[in-house]
């Protein structure tokens, strides 16, 4: 048995040109909410050497000397072509584990051909125009190493049954081992172990003590020996967060009660999709701690359900119950945060012996969520947002909901 890691190369980058073949060949950054950092570029944008991370502002003389084109993040558009990505992935193997928006790890039979990774990335490339790169080996571990050296590779693949082990692993930075930290690579190092090779030459004793029964996995797996299992089904969120900073300073109370809403709303939504429950729902707010002439400001507040609920309005309500506790009239908010925890499995909540609850207001929430799933986010919400709200994430630079919203449907001119 092999295994396949299948990542989407300058993920986010690749999703804005696949609509806009005039820039096949030209550099494309990304940038965070709030159109504040860039987050992800294109191989022609990393080349010019500009970090990840790095404020727009810094980069705006590069911007215009090298005509980059630069896209407010658009979420939407990246989930909707990660999930054609990973459709496709499933028709090559029955085992499929999605690692993450641009990642996935595939199980591999014995009669599996080839010029298996090349179809998988003819194939990718010809229905989505999502570029891949393919790492294969014995292991989940070898075959993300295998991965990163497939990203420089012309052909886009590499099949680490392809080289001695030995020459591999000596060339296995420790650092690029997956599932090896910063705060572990430093240690290493300090002990004199810099490459992958080095490392399975410990005891696994040593291994075990020093890095935890995972850090003997991640040897072992080194070794070719399997020893990570592949998740079909991502475990339950223990917590689930929604937040963002604000595009300006938010003072207005009505503000702050419709991001906790919509916040609410967006958590909610998680919360349903993986068939939970929570019990309580914590919201905290802050003041930009950067502002240092501005008055500092940060409380959070937890609110108990009755019963443990998905429910939008059961959420939302608490959140703003919350914020009116913790509200304080005269600072320039910066950020807030809704916060589910006490998550437990759907059919499993504890009930209140003395409440008695609607039935029916999940079967809206079902009719709520088919629509929204069809006709886009927020099609239907919880309440309204006004036009002069200033909460609302600034995106002066986000390109057409192209897959999922008939109005952004590109046209072919006649």
């Amino acid at each position: 048995m092999r295994y396949a890691l299948v990542d989407c190369n300058t993920f986010y980058a690749s999703c804005e040109k696949v609509f806009r073949p005039d820039l096949r060949h030209k550099p494309v950054i990304v940038l965070s909410n709030n159109d504040g950092c860039v987050v992800a570029m294109s191989r022609e944008a990393k080349a010019l050497g500009i970090p990840r991370g790095i404020p727009l502002f810094k980069v705006e003389p590069l911007i215009r000397k090298h005509n980059i084109e630069v896209f407010s993040s658009n979420y939407t558009l990246y989930h909707d072509l990660s999930k054609r990505v990973m459709d496709i992935l499933r028709t090559f193997a029955a085992e499929l584990e999605i690692y993450s928006i641009d990642e996935a790890f595939l199980v591999l039979k014995g009669e599996d051909r080839d010029d298996f990774a090349e179809q998988i990335r003819g194939t990718v490339m010809t229905w989505t125009g999502i570029p891949v790169s393919v790492g294969i080996g014995p292991t989940k571990t070898l075959a993300k190493a295998a991965n990163k050296i497939a990203k420089d590779n012309p052909q886009g693949y590499y099949d680490f049954s392809s080289e001695n082990s030995r020459e591999f692993l000596t060339k296995l930075d420790i650092g690029d081992i997956w599932g090896i930290g910063r705060q572990y690579k430093a240690f290493l190092n300090r002990k004199g172990i810099f490459t992958a090779l080095q490392l399975t030459e410990q005891s696994d004793s040593w291994i075990k003590k020093n890095l935890t029964m995972v850090g003997l996995r991640t040897k072992w797996e080194l070794e070719g020996r399997p020893s990570i299992d592949m998740e079909m089904a991502p475990p339950p969120k223990k917590g689930i967060l929604s937040s963002k900073s604000f595009s300006y300073p938010v003072t207005d109370f009505i503000d702050l009660r419709e991001a906790a809403a919509d916040y609410g709303t967006t958590a909610s939504g998680k919360l349903r999709r993986q068939g939970s429950v929570c019990r309580y729902v914590n919201i905290s707010v802050s003041t930009n701690n950067f502002r240092k002439t501005d008055r500092q400001y940060s409380n959070a507040a937890t609110i108990e359900l009755a019963v443990p609920s998905s429910y939008p309005p059961d959420i939302i309500c608490a959140a703003q119950k919350g914020l009116e506790r913790i509200y304080r009239k005269g600072y320039k908010y910066k950020k807030i945060t809704v916060y589910l925890t006490g998550i437990e499995e759907e059919q499993r909540g504890q009930l209140d012996l003395f409440l008695k609850e609607d039935p029916r207001k999940y079967q809206v929430m079902k009719s709520i969520d088919k629509i929204n799933k069809k006709y886009g986010r927020n099609t239907l919400n919880c309440m309204s947002k006004r036009d002069t709200s200033r909460w609302q994430m600034k995106r002066e630079k986000l390109s057409p909901l192209y897959t999922t919203n008939w109005k952004d449907l590109p046209l072919i001119p006649l």
